[in-house]
């Protein structure tokens, strides 16, 4: 799989470690910008006081994801948080929802500063400029292909061969493609 690859993590942590774990959390984004293809990290909290803490960071890839993942630094730092961090969830985004990640609406601090997405008008002329073609390719292909085949069964062999085509090969390219277009901030 290529991309990005976005990781949340959930842990929780005594109110009484917070100003140790912001410390923490710096030590950490320090470790993982010398490692290649970080992106950024940053944190969030629901509120003040919670114990809950939503904790982001993201590579260019799984390859440098595992580096860091596996290195010698990143088990120090774990470690250095026992006794008062307690991971509860943990998960790896890819794919679509990776392709335009909206802002948190309550972010705490951002450790590095994060992208502003496109506004929703170009994310829909990027998907348009893919899907289009592309539906009229299958379409095309599947009714010369499977011209008996009731059109149901047209569709789903349509959109089983799309949907990979879309979200490894197409979306990427053109999102790559259309980035100076995308993330263009318009002038005050």
């Amino acid at each position: 799989m290529t991309g990005p690859v976005t990781v949340s993590i959930t842990r929780h942590v005594d109110p009484d470690h917070e100003q140790q774990m912001l410390a923490w959390l710096r030590a950490g984004t320090q470790l993982s910008e010398r490692f290649d293809g970080f992106l950024g990290s940053g944190w969030v909290r629901p509120a003040a006081g919670s114990t809950e803490w939503h904790m982001l960071y993201r590579f260019d890839s799984h390859a440098h994801l595992d580096a860091w993942n596996e290195s010698e630094q990143r088990r120090w730092w774990l470690e250095s948080a026992q006794g008062f961090v307690e991971e509860a969830r943990h998960e790896q985004r890819t794919g679509i929802e990776g392709w335009f990640d909206e802002p948190s609406s309550v972010d705490v601090q951002d450790l590095r500063p994060t992208p502003v997405p496109p506004p929703r008008w170009k994310q829909m002329c990027a998907i348009f400029l893919v899907f289009f073609p592309l539906s009229v390719a299958a379409n095309w292909a599947s009714s010369h292909l499977f011209p008996d085949l009731v059109l149901p069964l047209r569709v789903l062999i349509s959109v089983l061969v799309m949907t990979p085509v879309m979200t490894y090969l197409a979306l990427p390219f053109i999102t790559r493609l259309l980035a100076p277009w995308l993330n263009k901030q318009p002038s005050a």
